[in-house]
């Protein structure tokens, strides 16, 4: 039974949350200040910039400036959906962004399965430096290393098939073909770097556990199957979830790079929302249009990590994000 008094009772009301505040801030000082760089980047780059959105509600000019130029309302947003742009770029950046995520996954995935089951330390090093490394090379020097393969002139593809005595290949007007080349570029920069967040999950399993299923007689396809997949089960939803948050953000530096953003022959299969934005801003000069095009983009993604978010929690509670 408590022996305070009412007037101190009084007074530990009145001071116990600001001192409690306070101690809770001064015990954890440290993470707070690691949080910082994270915070201060979000209000920076994510939230100060968005009284720019307006741009997309106006018809910008250069003398009125943001807040004196006439308002629009939608009609941004109503020419965008008439010219047909707006359905073929989020086609492309959908479409896109579907096979990055599956077939993404799926590779880091096996990659990092094959990586946990290797028995030579020495191999399972070089192979993940070797995997690692493309995640290093610039987009730059990507677009760089794709136009002398396949340039139509001076490509290698061009010189291999001349030397077979078969016709040259015309990629950069060829729009079919593209589709493939981005998937696969993208897998091979990215696949490296993806495997490692799902290795290092595996590296999280508790090893009686699969010493046990190897005592009980499971071989490594069975160990993989019913132990290491489940395992990965809630690190996959939660990149999933990452994933389709952006599903409307285009690769933009691979993207720009490979085919870059004014290839017209090309704009069927591969313009993006983010080359639509960069032609608009630097070519066009349509402020606005391209304001438009990003609102769209987020309150998109929004949308879709609502929904993602609701689907997990129907089926899978503990591994939603909210």
């Amino acid at each position: 039974m408590s022996t305070a008094s009412p007037a101190q009772l009084t007074e530990k009301r009145y001071t116990t949350p600001k001192r409690g505040r306070w101690k809770r801030f001064k015990n954890n000082k440290t993470l707070l200040l690691m949080c910082f760089p994270a915070v201060a980047f979000f209000l920076i780059f994510s939230y100060m910039p968005m009284p720019g959105l307006y741009l997309a509600f106006i018809k910008y000019n250069y003398s009125d400036g943001i807040f004196g130029s006439a308002f629009a309302g939608l009609e941004n947003f109503r020419f965008l959906v008439m010219t047909g742009d707006l359905w073929r770029l989020t086609f492309n950046t959908i479409a896109y962004n579907i096979a990055f995520i599956l077939l993404g996954n799926m590779l880091q995935i096996t990659v990092a399965v094959l990586l946990n089951e290797m028995r030579s330390k020495w191999f399972k090093k070089v192979s993940q430096t070797m995997m690692f490394l493309p995640y290093f090379v610039s987009a730059v020097l990507i677009g760089l290393i794709a136009y002398n393969i396949l340039s139509y002139d001076y490509g290698i593809l061009n010189s291999v098939l001349h030397s077979l005595g078969l016709d040259p290949v015309k990629a950069y007007s060829s729009p079919g073909a593209w589709p493939f080349i981005i998937v696969i570029t993208y897998l091979w920069q990215s696949t490296g770097y993806g495997s490692i967040v799902y290795f290092a999950a595996i590296m999280g399993l508790d090893s009686e556990i699969v010493e046990a299923s190897e005592i009980d007689g499971a071989n490594a396809f069975q160990r993989i199957r019913y132990i290491v997949l489940p395992w990965l089960k809630p690190t996959f939803i939660i990149l999933l979830l990452f994933s389709l948050g952006g599903i409307l953000k285009g690769n933009f530096g691979l993207f720009f790079n490979l085919v870059g953003a004014n290839n017209t022959a090309l704009y069927a299969s591969t313009d993006i929302i983010e080359t639509y934005v960069f032609r608009s801003l630097m070519t066009n000069f349509n402020f606005s249009m391209g304001s438009a095009v990003s609102l769209y983009q987020s309150l998109f993604g929004f949308i879709v990590v609502l929904t993602a978010n609701w689907l997990v929690k129907k089926v899978s509670p503990d591994n939603s994000l909210f």
